[in-house]
């Protein structure tokens, strides 16, 4: 049995759903009013519970050889928060894994995640990777670049598709290897399968680092239009977004993180979304839905 926490959002459904359709035994932590009807009725065993509430988690571990998780609480509100969810939480679950005596822990973490870390999330996930790396269990820590289908969407997919000029922060031309959360997904099931992958972190990156302006260029010529660009300084505001958005975007101008994942990529039979491909793919599905 396979345990998925953070089935509900976007990364955990997909790992949910790619493992249903290897016909593999799976079990889902859901909270009672979470969307999760889709996932029962591909094969999915929910159970009931909360990584708020250690008691919850002891009982949907019983029972499991391996957990994947990708919970956070970066889309969520009070009372979830990085520190509930993300440093507590999380505690919780690893506890509970190993006093239920679970074979392998899968956790999704992310680039930069240390201990001391300034920032609160990456702080809390390099500190679960600590209680993780000091259990007895088999684990497996992976650390994603970017993904594309999240600021990127959210910044220049998103302004682009509705005919809207984007905003950068700065020039917009560090390069980072911005990775296609499916590509993750495809390696959580991977290193569940594979032995070579346990005690192993794994950074994760797409086959190309990116600029901005390479994203922007992209959903150009995809939709065959010059979008209209416009740029703040750091530390202004980009007009419509969060602090914490304005400010992530004002960071990854600092500083250019390319990663060669070939490899990796290689040793788990993964094919990696390239920047143009990914664009062709969000183009379709979007001119499906306004068609």
């Amino acid at each position: 049995m396979i345990l998925v926490v953070g089935a509900t959002g976007q990364l955990g459904g997909l790992i949910a759903r790619r493992l249903l359709d290897q016909k593999e035994p799976v079990r889902i932590l859901v909270r009672p009013a979470s969307d999760y009807g889709h996932l029962v009725a591909a094969g999915a065993q929910p159970v009931i519970g909360d990584l708020k509430d250690p008691d919850s988690l002891t009982g949907a571990c019983r029972g499991v050889d391996a957990i994947v998780t990708t919970a956070n609480a970066t889309a969520l509100a009070e009372p979830d928060t990085v520190e509930t969810v993300d440093l507590v939480g999380n505690a919780n679950l690893v506890d509970a894994a190993a006093g239920e005596g679970v074979r392998h822990f899968v956790f999704v973490s992310s680039l930069g995640a240390d201990p001391d870390s300034p920032m609160p999330l990456l702080r809390a996930k390099g500190k679960t990777e600590r209680r993780l790396r000091d259990s007895d269990m088999s684990w497996t820590i992976l650390q994603p670049n970017l993904y594309l289908d999240k600021l990127p969407m959210a910044v220049v997919g998103g302004p682009a598709l509705a005919g809207q000029p984007v905003t950068l922060v700065g020039e917009g031309r560090r390069r980072h290897s911005m990775v296609a959360m499916g590509d993750v997904a495809a390696y959580a099931i991977a290193v569940l399968q594979q032995r070579q992958a346990e005690g192993q972190t794994l950074v994760i990156g797409g086959p190309h680092p990116v600029s901005w302006r390479d994203v922007v260029d992209a959903f150009g010529r995809e939709l065959g239009q010059d979008i209209p660009v416009h740029t703040v300084a750091l530390g202004q505001q980009v007009p419509g977004m969060p602090d914490f958005v304005s400010g992530l975007l004002a960071a990854l101008d600092t500083y250019d993180s390319p990663i060669d994942s070939s490899a990796l990529a290689a040793a788990y039979g993964i094919t990696p979304t390239a920047l143009a491909d990914f664009v062709h793919r969000v183009a379709t599905e979007h001119r499906s839905l306004t068609t």
